[in-house]
């Protein structure tokens, strides 16, 4: 499923008179993908084709927005496909690229920290080792034990 050809130099655009209502809905949504009328050649989209207009959407392309946390609503704006649509076919491929990205940040941010770079010091500590700027241990917040055996002295 990772890499499909289909041609769509021979599809022709539907009547007004046999779209039905489901199809009218989507045509708010741009089909920049889909290849219509190839006059000269031929041309092949490589892509994962999705959704029931058969919009072809490059992996790699999809990748890229992802890894910069694109939401699944600008993606399906990009694309021009449905927002669970895509969820249920690029659903792994969200979580690789969204993962190499918070990996990556998280090296840059240690790689600034070791070079001496105080705020980031402090930031990681407190979020990564738990530090606070007001220590208080767990032992100073409980209560006193206090006997009457004591009081009585």
């Amino acid at each position: 499923m990772s890499s499909e050809y289909e041609d769509f130099s021979d599809s022709q655009p539907l009547s007004e008179q046999t779209q039905s209502e489901g199809s009218k809905a989507q045509e708010k949504y741009t089909k920049r993908y889909q290849v219509k009328q190839i006059k000269y050649g031929e041309k092949t989209v490589t892509g994962r084709v999705v959704g029931r207009n058969k919009v072809v959407v490059p992996e790699e392309e999809f990748y890229k927005l992802a890894a910069l946390h694109s939401s699944w609503k600008e993606l399906s704006d990009w694309f021009g496909v449905p927002v669970g649509t895509l969820r249920d076919n690029f659903a792994d491929l969200y979580e690789k690229a969204t993962t190499e990205t918070k990996q990556k940040l998280r090296r840059a941010q240690l790689d600034l920290a070791m070079k001496g770079d105080r705020v980031m010091l402090i930031w990681l500590g407190k979020n990564i080792l738990g530090q606070a700027e007001s220590p208080v241990s767990k032992d100073s917040n409980q209560v006193l034990p206090w006997t009457e055996d004591e009081e009585d002295k």
